[in-house]
């Protein structure tokens, strides 16, 4: 199992803005499962969203919501 750091935030004009923010740290086998678990943790299951993969980052936006969720590999437990 990997460790994953979950950022929920909000976003203004494209950008992340951090006007409010939720952090959250999750265990899933891969990248895979981990934005399967962060999108229930958001309450965004079903959500059609845009995934950017940058290699150390994963960019999730949901479509039609001024949010945007980061996912990031953390440290082994």
């Amino acid at each position: 199992m990997n460790t994953y750091n979950i950022e929920y935030t909000d976003t203004f004009s494209g950008e992340a803005n951090y006007s409010w923010v939720l952090r959250h740290t999750i265990q899933a086998k891969n990248d895979r499962a981990a934005i399967r678990a962060a999108k229930a943790w958001t309450c965004l299951t079903g959500m059609r969203c845009v995934k950017t993969d940058y290699g150390d980052l994963i960019d999730l936006r949901p479509v039609g919501i001024c949010t945007v969720i980061f996912i990031t590999q953390g440290e082994s437990a």
